[in-house]
């Protein structure tokens, strides 16, 4: 029977009671009483080792049931295993079969699992393999090589796979689409490939960054690959996506997703039209461009962008026409409640997510291939979404205002709107 954690606590206060009140005063110096927990640490996991193998032989040591069972005892070899306090050698039993498979200690690990979690931290903080080493060495007093560091992470491979391929929803309200440039060499030579992010509201009203791929550009015609994979994954829907204003993007999702609407990052065309404007003027500019999207609904941003194109259009006729071509898409978010305004108008929450991909690989001048940069860009989401488990700010006030907009297109999950109430 399995002990609950306040059973095995008061197990543990029972057996501290149980030795002399002057036990631990023969222990003159912290390295005295590091080795007594350090032999103490080697015979536990030895005593645990040679249960495993009673469980899987079915009789206990030197019991005649053994006689004729068709395996047994084999003796013994030596392990040296590295754990958070240290290298510890310890003997792990044998079977004549050679099919005993222990639990605690695997064959072939030689890295206790707290440590491998501690190695996958620090390199999803962004530090190097060589740092990690070198980190480990100092407050472990561990030495793990730069090779087998690479081997730990490199079970993350088999965590992206089956995220990548894990079932999507069937609808999103929002997605946000934004790419990365990153350092990889590739083929001897260091190039920058860019790494497509797709950041989903869910019905649910949580956001999650629904997958990643890899591309050596970013282009429009790759963004309809990526789009045609969300639906080939289940996605049926989405209602509003939010995108820089990359050539053809918007082609490629009305392609897959003919009824999504599509809305251009505000803050991507701010920046874009100030390159074109001298910096004497910019203050003054953006006080004009700010009553534009800052309109109240869509008729006063026209006038305001009439005054806008009255004011500077000989003067700047490029930071102006920009707008010009692109002003349907820019102004979608005007035809929706303020609370959602605020989330579909600019793609800052991508932005942000790209901005701690970032913060986190800064420590790498490049990456030796596509893999070892999947594995830290994932490691960098994961930290990120640990912070999005938690629903959106206003959720129950923007769920009933798509339930209104949408009622035909999307179910939200109505069980937290309950909770809530």
């Amino acid at each position: 029977m399995t002990m609950s954690k306040k059973e095995v606590s008061n197990d543990y206060e029972s057996l501290l009671a149980s030795l002399p009140e002057d036990f631990f005063a023969r222990f003159k110096t912290m390295e005295e009483l590091n080795g007594f927990m350090s032999s103490l640490f080697k015979r536990g996991i030895e005593q645990m080792l040679e249960g495993e193998l009673t469980d899987h032989l079915g009789y206990d040591k030197n019991n005649p049931l053994g006689n004729g069972s068709g395996n047994s005892r084999n003796g013994k070899t030596r392990k040296l295993i590295k754990t958070e306090s240290g290298e510890v050698i310890i003997d792990v039993p044998r079977d004549r079969n050679a099919d005993f498979e222990p639990l605690i200690v695997p064959k072939r690990q030689k890295v206790i699992e707290k440590i491998e979690s501690i190695v996958v931290s620090l390199y999803a903080k962004g530090m190097t393999t060589r740092d990690i080493e070198r980190q480990i060495k100092e407050i472990y007093g561990v030495t793990i090589s730069s090779s087998s560091i690479s081997n730990i992470t490199d079970q993350i491979i088999s965590d992206i796979a089956v995220w990548q391929q894990r079932p999507l929803d069937d609808t999103y309200l929002i997605v946000w689409l934004d790419g990365i440039s990153l350092k990889v060499r590739h083929e001897g030579k260091i190039i920058n490939k860019s790494i497509y992010l797709v950041i989903g509201l869910n019905t649910a009203g949580k956001k999650e960054v629904i997958r990643m791929w890899i591309n050596e550009t970013e282009s429009a015609s790759f963004w309809m690959n990526v789009l045609d994979d969300l639906k080939i994954r289940g996605v049926k829907d989405i209602l509003i996506a939010c995108s820089d204003n990359l050539k053809g993007l918007t082609k490629a999702i009305k392609a897959i997703f003919p009824e999504t609407v599509t809305q251009l990052c505000i803050v991507h065309q701010i920046r874009n039209t100030m390159r074109y404007v001298a910096a004497k003027e910019k203050r003054e500019f953006m006080k004009d461009l700010k009553e534009v999207y800052g309109a109240i609904n869509l008729d006063y941003a026209q006038e305001a962008f009439y005054r806008l194109e009255t004011k500077w259009e000989k003067k700047y006729p490029y930071a102006i026409k920009s707008w010009q071509a692109n002003w349907d898409e820019l102004t979608v978010f005007f035809g929706f409640p303020s609370e959602i305004r605020t989330i579909i108008y600019t793609t800052n929450i991508i932005e942000n997510l790209n901005r701690n991909i970032r913060k986190f690989t800064k420590n790498k001048i490049m990456f030796p291939d596509d893999e070892a940069m999947k594995k830290a860009v994932y490691l960098a989401i994961q930290q990120a979404a640990f912070a999005w488990r938690q629903t959106i700010k206003n959720w129950p006030i923007i769920a009933n205002q798509f339930k209104i907009l949408y009622p035909d297109r999307v179910k939200i999950n109505e069980l937290y709107l309950i909770e809530r109430r």
